[in-house]
C-alpha cells in the first residue's frame, strides 16, 4: 500500500507517482491530502505537505488525482478532520465518491467524535479507516477494532512518519493482537521504508504501508518521469520481497 502526497511536488508528479503505483500493482493507495499542520506526519512528509500547499494544492486537485486511478486500484484518502469539518462531512463524502475513492484516514479523529463523519462516509459506500498505535490501551483498541471499516491501520512504532532502521521488537505481538481484534485486514504503517522490512511486516499482517520512503523518492526526482520510475522501481523490489 504505496502513500504519496497528493500535488507534491506539483500537480503533474502526483498524478504520474499515483500512475506509476497503479502501473506497479499497488494493491490500495493512500494519498495524502496536504495540510498545514500535520501532526502525525514527520520532516520528510511534513516537507511535502508544504511544497504542495506552496505549489498550489487544494483538495480539489488531490482528488483530481484520486479520480484518475480511483477505478484501476483503490484509494484511500488520508486527511485531518479540520480539513473534513471546514468541508462538511456530506460535502467532502461526496467529493471523494464522485472522485472514485474507496475510504478516507482520518488520524486525528477521535472514536468519540466519529459520528457525523462516519454516516456521511458510510451513506456514500466509504470507509472510516480507523488508526491504532502501540500506547492504545487495550480495551480502546478493542473498541475501534469492533468498529473498524475498511481495514485497521496500525501504526507500528510511538512517534511520527519517517524511515527507520529497525521495527519495534514488540510489533509482532502488537500484530497477532490487532488481528484477533479486528473483523477487517490489518495493515501496517510508519517507519517500514526497505523491501526487507516490507517483507518481515508482510508474513505477520494483511498489508504492509511504506510512506516516507517513497515521498523522499520522488522529492529527489528531476521531473515526473523520473520520480514514476524511481517510486517503480522501489515497488517492483518489494514486491520481490513479499513474494520471496
Amino acid at each position: 500500500m504505496p502513500y504519496l502526497m497528493g500535488g507534491f511536488p506539483n500537480q503533474g508528479t502526483a498524478t504520474a507517482v499515483a500512475t506509476a503505483y497503479a502501473d506497479a500493482g499497488a494493491d490500495l493507495i493512500e494519498l495524502g491530502v496536504p495540510f498545514s499542520d500535520p501532526l502525525a506526519d514527520g520532516p520528510t512528509i511534513h516537507a511535502a505537505d508544504t511544497a504542495a500547499l506552496a505549489a498550489g494544492a487544494t483538495l480539489e486537485s488531490v482528488l483530481e488525482t484520486c479520480a484518475a486511478v480511483g477505478e484501476r486500484v483503490p484509494v484511500a484518502l488520508m486527511v485531518y478532520a479540520n480539513m473534513v469539518l471546514a468541508t462538511g462531512p456530506a460535502d467532502f463524502a461526496d467529493q471523494a465518491a464522485q472522485a472514485k475513492a474507496s475510504g478516507v484516514i482520518v488520524p486525528d479523529l477521535p472514536l468519540e467524535e466519529q459520528g457525523p463523519i462516519r454516516k456521511a462516509l458510510s451513506e456514500r459506500g466509504l470507509a472510516l479507516i480507523p488508526l491504532v498505535a502501540p500506547t492504545t490501551p487495550s480495551d480502546r483498541r478493542a473498541q475501534i477494532c469492533a468498529r473498524a471499516d475498511g481495514f485497521v491501520y496500525l501504526v507500528s512504532t510511538v512517534g511520527v512518519t519517517g524511515e527507520r532502521e529497525q521495527l519495534p521488537l514488540e510489533l509482532t505481538e502488537l500484530i497477532a493482537a490487532v488481528k484477533e481484534e479486528a473483523s477487517v485486514p490489518v495493515a501496517v504503517g510508519f517507519g517500514i521504508s526497505t523491501p526487507e522490512q516490507a517483507a518481515t511486516v508482510g508474513k505477520l499482517a494483511d498489508g504492509v504501508i511504506i510512506g516516507t520512503r517513497l515521498v523522499r523518492a520522488v522529492g529527489d526526482a528531476a521531473d515526473p518521469e523520473a520520480a514514476a520510475a524511481a517510486v517503480a522501481d522501489f515497488l517492483d523490489a518489494t514486491r520481490d520481497a513479499l513474494a520471496g
